[in-house]
């Protein structure tokens, strides 16, 4: 897999779509309360603080799934808003425990800042990957103006 920036780029397949999981208050109301859905927020946490990255210390996945001290800055931010709910309610408290936190708008605002510069990020490295030539899904480039 060809990528520019990140040597583990299928780790960032799960990175980005939790942040932006936490970064949206009603996907969380909808989906991680509905007890028929895989994702809740021990997946998402085990996502970010243990499979894919450390939001409590993500400096050494910088290069790894973290394209730039940017993201790892607000990732940070994100794993000290998050651990200030978690210290608040309990390891265990249950989701909406969560969710109903005075604090939690903190983890959502530090979601949504990470995830538009991951995001704009990754849109930056596509962009590189076309220029030089590389198309997806994989085949000939196309030339521009064709």
């Amino acid at each position: 897999m060809i990528d520019h920036g990140v040597a583990l780029p299928r780790y960032r397949l799960h990175v980005v779509p939790a942040v932006v999981a936490l970064a949206s208050p009603a996907w969380q109301r909808e989906v991680w309360l509905d007890p028929a859905e895989f994702e809740d927020l021990d997946h998402i946490v085990h996502v970010l603080f243990d499979d894919f990255c450390d939001a409590s210390a993500p400096l050494p996945w910088l290069g790894q799934c973290l394209r730039t001290e940017q993201e790892v800055e607000l990732m940070a931010r994100l794993g000290t808003a998050y651990t200030i709910v978690q210290e608040e309610v309990g390891a265990d408290a249950p989701d909406v425990a969560y969710l109903d936190s005075p604090h939690w708008p903190a983890v959502v605002a530090a979601a949504a800042r990470l995830a538009q510069v991951l995001v704009a990020n990754d849109h930056a490295a596509l962009s590189g990957l076309h220029d030089a030539g590389h198309s997806w899904p994989s085949g000939p480039a196309v030339a521009s103006g064709s």
